[in-house]
């Protein structure tokens, strides 16, 4: 029997954060754990595939295998590029 991870899934808004733990087997991927959540279900657009996920701070491939105790992370897509946001200010 493969053992069990227990994994915490967090998405963030502006304006709240949402953290879910869930159980996965061992050897699951970051999809696996954001399909797994209820997550996929409340906010449509990340039933396809999030635009970024990570570990702990870290941008990691939908593809990457967890560990157990890992804290995924759904990355919201940036509504600025923080570059040319920059670029903007310094030209004013």
């Amino acid at each position: 029997m493969p053992n069990t991870l227990f994994i915490e899934v967090v998405y963030a808004l502006s304006t709240q954060q949402f953290i879910e733990r869930i159980e996965l087997p061992e050897g699951a991927t970051l999809l696996d754990a954001v399909k797994a959540s209820s997550f996929s279900k409340k906010f449509p657009e990340l039933a396809q595939s999030p635009a970024n996920v990570g570990i702990f701070g870290k941008v990691c491939p939908i593809d990457q295998v967890l560990n157990n105790a890992d804290r995924v992370e759904i990355y919201r897509p940036l509504i600025h590029d923080p570059k040319e946001a920059r670029r903007q200010r310094a030209k004013k």
